[in-house]
């Protein structure tokens, strides 16, 4: 079945960047769309930002101008590169496939931002 496997995460100082990978795998159909979601404790999980089929983006305000999202031509590698990282970016991040009829996750990987 498809799999949705974050990598990337880890403990970065303010100011410094980070770039989360998600890898794409099994028999998947045309992807509709690809997100990277972000959640910590006692908030609901955060849209931080959206790639389109058309290339087209959309992303949080917190991280405008900050993060990018972007794909390979094969599709299977999801990547948001994060910089001038801040305190509230902590959290853990999901990645997120819609892909034909189907919607499929990543396990979460944890980002931690410290001053």
């Amino acid at each position: 079945q498809v799999q949705l496997v974050e990598s990337g995460g880890g403990l970065v100082r303010v100011g410094g960047s980070l770039r989360l990978s998600c890898a794409v795998s099994g028999m998947i159909d045309e992807i509709v769309l690809m997100n990277w979601y972000r959640q910590v404790p006692g908030k609901s999980r955060e849209l931080v930002a959206r790639l389109f089929a058309n290339s087209k983006t959309v992303y949080t305000d917190s991280v405008k101008g900050r993060f990018a999202i972007s794909t390979n031509t094969a599709k299977d590698t999801l990547t948001l590169q994060m910089s001038n990282l801040k305190p509230e970016d902590t959290a853990v991040y999901s990645c997120n496939v819609l892909a034909g009829w189907h919607e499929y996750w990543g396990q979460g990987t944890q980002v931690t931002v410290y001053s």
